[in-house]
C-alpha cells in the first residue's frame, strides 16, 4: 500500500525518468502537476500509482497540494521554487529542486529549519553529478596531502555529432528561452589568483577552443560566478576556479550576433504585431534603413563583430536559416527574445532518429580529468532528462528513506562526501558515471 505521497511540478522534458525512478518503489504514490492537463495526464498514462492535476505554481490552491504530500519536487523554472518553498514550509513539506540555490532560495533558510523540512537543490547534471565527482576527486587529493591549485569544470547540454546538423550546431534538449539567456550571463571566476568579472554582452566573445576528448571540436566559455565553488568544495587553496559551458565551434560566434543584433532582449515591444515580418522585426530592432537584405546585412556588419570574413559568411548564412532576412510572416510573442525561441524551438528540435549527448568535465590542476560522456537513446530517455531527471529521483528516494545527511533542516546542496558517496553510488549503478584519468603523475 502507497505511504510515500510525492507531488512533482512541471511536466518537462526532464520529469519522465525522476517518475520512472519514483515509481520502482512500491510505496511511492505521484502526483504529476501541470499547468494543461492533458500534459500531465500524457505522462502518467500507463504508469501506476501516478495521477495529474492541474495546477499552476501561482494559484492559492498550491498551498493545500503541497501540504497533502510529503515531497514537493519543483520542475518549474527557476524564478518559481523560492514560491514553492514558502508553501512547503507553511505546510511542513520537503522540497527538492535541480537548480542552484538562487538568493531567494538562500533567505528561506531560517523558516525553513524552523518548519524543520529539507530543501534539497543542485541535484540535476550541472549542477547534480558535476558535485558529486568534484568532492569525491578533490577529497582524494587531500587525503593524500595534495593540493588542488586549479580546477576547471566544463559540461555541454549538445545534439551529438551527426545532429548537429544546422547553423546554430545546437538542437533543444531543454527550454530554448533558457539556453539562449544562458549563453547571455554575466561570468566570475579565479584566473591565477585574479577576480575575473565578464559583463553578459561579452560573454560568447570569451568563448575558447577547449579539449574534452578526441572527435570533439567544442568552445568553452565560464558560466555564472565560480568563486563560491572555493569554499563549497573546499579548496581554499586554489588560485584557479572555471565553471563553465561547452558548445561546438561556430554556435557562440552565432549567439553573438544574435545578442548584437537585439535578440535577446526580453521587454517588451509594442511595434511587435500580428503580420509583421522577420524582415521588419530585424529592421525595428537593428535601426536599419529598410527591410530589405542588403540593408539589413549593412547593419549586421556595423553592430557585429567578425574574426574572419569566412566567420561572417558563416552568420550571414546563419541568420538567412533562421529567416531573419526572410518577408515571412513571424508568430509574435511580445518580445524578440520568445519569438526568436519559439522559431527556434520550431528549426531546432531532435528529429526521431536522433541523439543528444551530455558532455561533463573535471581537469584538476592539468593531470587529473573526470569526464562524462552520455548519449542519448532516440527510443528512451534523452541524455539529458537521464542524467537531471534520475539524479533528481535517486536524491528524492534517499530523503523519503530518511538519508540521514539529507534529512537536515533548511537550503542543501550536495557539497559534502556524506551526501554525495551515497548518491553517487546509486548514480553509477544506473549507468552515469564519469571516468577518471591521470593525464601525467
Amino acid at each position: 500500500m502507497p505511504q510515500k505521497k510525492i507531488l512533482v511540478l512541471g511536466s518537462g522534458l526532464v520529469a519522465k525518468p525522476c517518475i520512472d525512478y519514483l515509481l520502482r518503489d512500491p510505496e511511492n504514490e505521484l502526483t504529476v502537476a501541470c499547468r494543461t492537463l492533458s500534459t500531465a495526464q500524457a505522462l502518467v498514462a500507463g504508469r501506476p500509482r501516478a495521477t495529474a492535476l492541474a495546477l499552476d505554481v501561482k494559484s492559492p490552491d498550491l498551498d493545500q497540494h503541497v501540504a497533502s504530500h510529503q515531497v514537493v519536487i519543483s520542475l518549474v523554472p527557476f524564478i518559481y521554487h523560492a514560491d514553492v518553498i514558502r508553501s512547503a514550509i507553511k505546510g511542513k513539506t520537503q522540497v527538492v529542486t535541480t537548480s542552484y540555490v538562487s538568493p531567494a532560495m538562500r533567505e528561506l533558510d531560517a523558516a525553513a529549519k524552523e518548519a524543520g523540512i529539507t530543501v534539497l537543490n543542485e541535484v540535476g547534471v550541472d549542477p547534480g553529478v558535476d558535485h558529486l565527482y568534484a568532492v569525491k576527486v578533490i577529497g582524494e587529493v587531500h587525503e593524500k596531502g595534495g593540493q588542488v591549485l586549479e580546477f576547471y569544470s566544463y559540461c555541454g547540454g549538445l545534439p551529438a555529432p551527426e545532429a548537429a546538423n544546422n547553423p546554430l550546431k545546437f538542437k533543444f534538449s531543454w527550454s530554448p528561452r533558457g539556453a539562449l539567456l544562458s549563453q547571455y550571463n554575466s561570468a566570475t571566476f579565479y584566473d591565477k589568483g585574479e577576480l575575473v568579472h565578464i559583463p553578459n554582452k561579452d560573454l560568447m566573445a570569451k568563448a575558447v577552443p577547449y579539449f574534452v576528448l578526441d572527435g570533439y571540436s567544442f568552445l568553452a566559455y565560464p558560466n555564472r560566478d565560480s568563486t563560491p565553488f572555493r569554499e563549497f568544495y573546499n579548496i581554499p587553496e586554489a588560485h584557479t576556479i572555471i565553471r563553465g559551458s561547452l558548445r561546438y565551434e561556430g554556435n557562440p560566434a552565432l549567439v553573438r550576433a544574435l545578442i548584437d543584433l537585439g535578440w535577446i532582449d526580453s521587454s517588451e515591444k509594442p511595434w511587435l504585431v500580428d503580420g509583421i515580418t522577420w524582415a521588419q522585426i530585424q529592421q525595428q530592432a537593428t535601426g536599419a534603413a529598410s527591410p530589405s537584405e542588403e540593408d539589413l546585412v549593412k547593419k549586421v556588419d556595423q553592430l557585429c563583430t567578425f574574426s574572419s570574413s569566412a566567420e561572417r559568411q558563416e552568420i550571414l548564412a546563419g541568420l538567412r536559416w533562421m529567416g531573419l532576412f526572410s518577408s515571412k510572416q513571424a508568430t509574435v510573442h511580445g518580445n524578440l527574445l520568445d519569438t526568436l525561441s519559439a522559431e527556434l524551438e520550431r528549426l531546432c528540435s531532435f528529429q526521431p532518429d536522433e541523439r543528444d549527448l551530455v558532455v561533463l568535465q573535471h581537469k584538476f590542476v592539468e593531470t587529473i580529468t573526470s569526464t562524462l560522456e552520455l548519449f542519448g537513446d532516440p527510443n528512451g530517455y534523452s541524455a539529458m532528462s537521464k542524467s537531471v531527471g534520475i539524479t533528481c529521483g535517486i536524491a528524492t528516494q534517499m530523503l523519503l528513506d530518511g538519508f540521514e545527511p539529507l534529512n537536515q533542516p533548511g537550503v542543501l546542496a550536495p557539497y559534502t562526501k556524506e551526501i554525495c558517496d551515497p548518491l553517487r553510488a546509486k548514480l553509477e549503478a544506473e549507468g552515469i558515471k564519469l571516468v577518471e584519468k591521470v593525464v601525467r603523475g
